[in-house]
This record gives structure tokens, C-alpha cells and sequence, in this order.
């Protein structure tokens, strides 16, 4: 028995609206959430054509030749960023002309892998042994309107195709169940002398790693309270006459707990190294995941927001060192101090759901850039007076430099008056000559925790 997919009528909608316009097909990413019994699809998105490609697309006799899989694979990691916790790219679509409808069956097999490993290489977590780990191909022959549905398990690169049921439904996503946190963080990572040779995005993902691993282990908090990881998120509420909980939109308020010190029963050695510089990540990032309100559980739940902590901070680095790199920003000389600050996060709401997207926007761009990558992106027209920007606080403070210093600000006037939208704050201070102890032995028993949000 394969897989179910139950996709938002308007998904439907939208494929059936996509015009070949004489092209031999049209490929895009189908976006939605995973559960054990079954998938929900709440979004399908065309993948934009290169400039150079409208026109060779347009000769049907290239067949495979035009899909191009490196595109479809970035197409996919900026989508990925625009998508809070809960949310994935479940699979690809696919839209042919007849005669190219038996042709793209393996085309496709190679999509779907190279689009989930390309998406999982920067993520700060990896997929649990008991999560769903099939992804779909969804293709549709633009004459006969026929739905070929089938799913890959994406562990198995020696998978084959198995059949899959393509269900629409109205109002998929109308009433989904989000939570919302507020995180801070203070990750300071010491560069050793070895390290600091290294690229900053190098040593920024290293020090994220190990900081992800307190965020992997934390207590979640919702509303207020440790839930067991099996019962339902909505254990407790009112049913109604079917016997099922009485479900609107409903948001929960999620707090995380962080571990301070380790256990009695892990031991640690303390390793001093000499370091010549560190890079500090210091801020208040919003956190927001969406859950399907079919009998949710607490576990999914949690995982969702957790993923979503890492998700944004991982992506706000990332979107800064290639704004680094587009715009030739020279590397600071020894002994400065250089500081960024990061993009904060905007929410765009979805018509017809509950669901919010996402996006980042630096301070000195127009709100009008933002609605033109979500078309871009997204193939989604929104209105700019819809734009949700998450008033992320700065508690980001410059310390006192043993040397001389430049700072390198990504603001401008608008938001000097308005701190209250400035998000994290990336410090990189090289060549302090200190030493640094880089892991001291922890002695004491027991664990202590600190909040870790508001």
C-alpha cells in the first residue's frame, strides 16, 4: 500500500492552470508536511525558467536535455529558506505533452534525490530513523490531464517507484496549529590559531554545529508546560459531537530550556588552545512552525519548532556571507573588528490557510524587493501592506576592543529609528592574542537549565 497525499484544492487549481505555451514541460516543487499515517501538500510552485532557456524550451525535440537539474536543486534551497518549521519540499512535479509522458520517469527519480540531498547538505540536523523518508513525483500529461503519482524512498538510492494516492481537499490548511518562540542566543566560537585561517562561513557553521546540539537537547516548554512526547498536542480540549477536538486556528507559546551543565555521569576534559580571534552570534531571532491539526503529537510538534530555531539562524548566516560575496565587501586587517548585522525575518501569509511563509529582508531593502522574490520564488502575488516583519530585539552590545577597530553596519536611517526590527548581531574579532580555554571540566552533578527564550 503506497502513501497518501492529501493536497489543497487549490494546489489543483494551479496546475491545471499552468500554460506550456509551447514549451516541452514545466517543472516545480510541491511543498507541504510529512505525518506517519499520511502527506499534506498546501503549495506547488513552478520552478522559474533562466533567461536563456525560454527560448530553447520551446523545441520539444530536446526533451531531457532542457531539465535542468542544477536549477531545480537551487530553486529548491531558496524555497527552503521560505519555509517555517513543519514545512518541507515533499517532492517535484512535472508537466508534459504527450509525447514526452514516458520519458521523464527517470529524469525525475534523479530530481527528487539530487533536490533532498542538495537541501539537507547545510542543515544543522539531520532526519530521525522513524520519520517518513519518501518523497514524491508527481507528473501530469498537459493532454490527457492523467496523474501519474508515485514516491521514492530517499534513504534507498537504489529505490524504485512505488504508487501513490493524489486525494485534493478543500480547506486543507485553513486551520492549522501554529507555535511561536522568541530565542536568544549568545554563541561565542573561539578560532584557534588553525582555524582562523579558515573561511568565516566555515568556522561560523563548525561553531553552529555544536551550538545546535544544546538546541537538540532542550526542554520545550508549551504553554508553560513539559508535555510527554506521545500524547496529543491538543490532549484536554473540548470535542465536539464527532468526537474530535474543537480545532480553529490556535497558537501555542513555546519556551526552551537549555542544559548549562553536563551530568554526573558525562565527563569532559578540559583542552586549553591559543586562540587568535572569535566570532560571536548575539540577537533575538523569532521562531515560528505549523502543525496539521489531525490528532498532532507533542513530539511532532516540538520537532517542528526546534528545526525551525536552527532553520533561521543557519539561513541568516548563509544569506549574509552571499550578500558578503555579491557585493565584494573587503576582509577587515588585523586586529579590527567587524560587525553585521544580520537580516531580520518577514512572514507572508498564505491565501486561504493559516500558514504563514517566510523571507529575509536587510535593512536597506524595500519592502517591494521582498513581494518581487516571492513571486519569483514562490509564483505567490502577495500585497506589501500584508507583510508581517518579526520585531526581533537587538541585545547586542559591542564590547571593548584591545585594538583598534572599524565596525561595517548593514543599516541604514529607517531602521536606526525602528531597533526594535534589528536581529542577531555577527561580531568577528580576530587576532585578540589571548588563550582561551575552548572546553573547561565540568565537576558539578546534576543539570541546570536556563531559559533560553522569552
Amino acid at each position: 500500500m503506497g502513501r497518501t497525499y492529501i493536497v489543497e484544492e487549490a494546489v489543483g487549481q494551479y496546475l491545471a492552470n499552468i500554460d506550456l505555451q509551447g514549451k516541452a514541460f514545466v517543472s516545480g516543487l510541491l511543498i507541504g508536511q510529512c505525518s506517519s499515517q499520511k502527506d499534506y501538500v498546501i503549495l506547488a510552485t513552478r520552478t522559474p525558467p533562466k533567461e536563456e532557456q525560454n527560448e530553447s524550451l520551446k523545441h520539444p525535440k530536446d526533451k531531457m536535455d532542457n531539465l535542468d537539474e542544477e536549477w531545480v536543486t537551487e530553486h529548491a534551497n531558496q524555497v527552503s529558506r521560505m519555509l517555517p518549521g513543519g514545512l518541507l519540499v515533499l517532492g517535484v512535479f512535472i508537466i508534459t505533452t504527450l509525447e514526452l509522458a514516458n520519458d521523464f520517469q527517470n529524469a525525475l527519480r534523479r530530481l527528487v534525490f539530487a533536490v533532498e540531498k542538495s537541501m539537507n547538505k547545510k542543515k544543522l540536523w539531520s532526519f530521525t530513523e522513524e520519520e517518513v523518508s519518501e518523497r514524491v513525483t508527481l507528473h501530469i500529461c498537459s493532454s490527457t490531464k492523467k496523474i501519474f503519482c508515485r514516491t521514492y524512498d530517499i534513504r534507498d538510492p537504489k529505490s524504485s517507484a512505488r504508487p501513490a494516492d493524489w486525494k485534493y481537499q478543500n480547506g486543507l490548511s485553513t486551520s492549522w496549529l501554529s507555535l511561536e518562540c522568541t530565542v536568544h542566543i549568545n554563541i561565542h566560537i573561539p578560532l584557534s590559531t588553525t582555524a582562523v585561517s579558515y573561511a568565516l562561513e566555515k568556522n561560523t557553521k563548525n561553531g553552529l554545529t555544536r551550538w545546535a546540539k544544546q538546541i537538540e537537547n532542550g526542554v520545550f516548554l508549551i504553554n508553560g508546560q513539559v508535555k510527554d512526547e506521545d500524547c496529543d498536542l491538543l490532549q484536554g480540549q473540548k470535542k465536539s459531537s464527532r468526537g474530535n477536538p474543537q480545532v480553529t486556528y490556535q497558537s501555542f507559546d513555546v519556551r526552551v530550556l537549555t542544559q548549562l551543565l553536563l551530568s554526573s555521569d558525562h565527563r569532559s576534559t578540559a583542552t586549553v588552545q591559543i586562540c587568535s580571534g572569535s566570532v560571536n552570534l548575539k540577537g533575538a531571532v523569532k521562531c515560528r512552525a505549523y502543525i496539521h491539526n489531525s490528532k498532532p503529537k507533542v513530539k511532532d510538534a516540538v520537532q517542528a519548532i526546534k528545526r525551525d530555531i536552527l532553520n533561521t539562524v543557519a539561513d541568516r548566516c548563509e544569506i549574509l556571507f552571499e550578500d558578503l560575496l555579491l557585493n565584494e565587501i573587503p576582509e577587515k586587517k588585523d586586529s579590527e573588528k567587524e560587525l553585521h548585522i544580520l537580516p531580520h525575518r518577514v512572514f507572508v501569509p498564505i491565501s486561504g490557510s493559516t500558514v504563514m511563509l517566510c523571507d529575509y529582508k536587510f535593512g536597506d531593502e524595500a519592502a517591494e524587493e521582498i513581494r518581487d522574490h516571492f513571486i519569483e520564488m514562490l509564483d505567490q502575488m502577495i500585497q506589501i501592506e500584508d507583510l508581517e516583519i518579526a520585531e526581533e530585539i537587538n541585545t547586542a552590545c559591542m564590547s571593548s576592543s584591545m585594538d583598534s577597530e572599524a565596525s561595517l553596519d548593514f543599516t541604514d536611517d529607517e531602521q536606526a529609528k525602528q531597533p526594535l526590527k534589528t536581529t542577531i548581531v555577527l561580531k568577528i574579532q580576530q587576532n585578540i592574542g589571548v588563550i582561551t580555554a575552548f572546553a573547561v571540566a565540568v565537576l558539578a552533578a546534576g543539570i541546570s537549565f536556563h531559559y533560553f527564550s522569552d
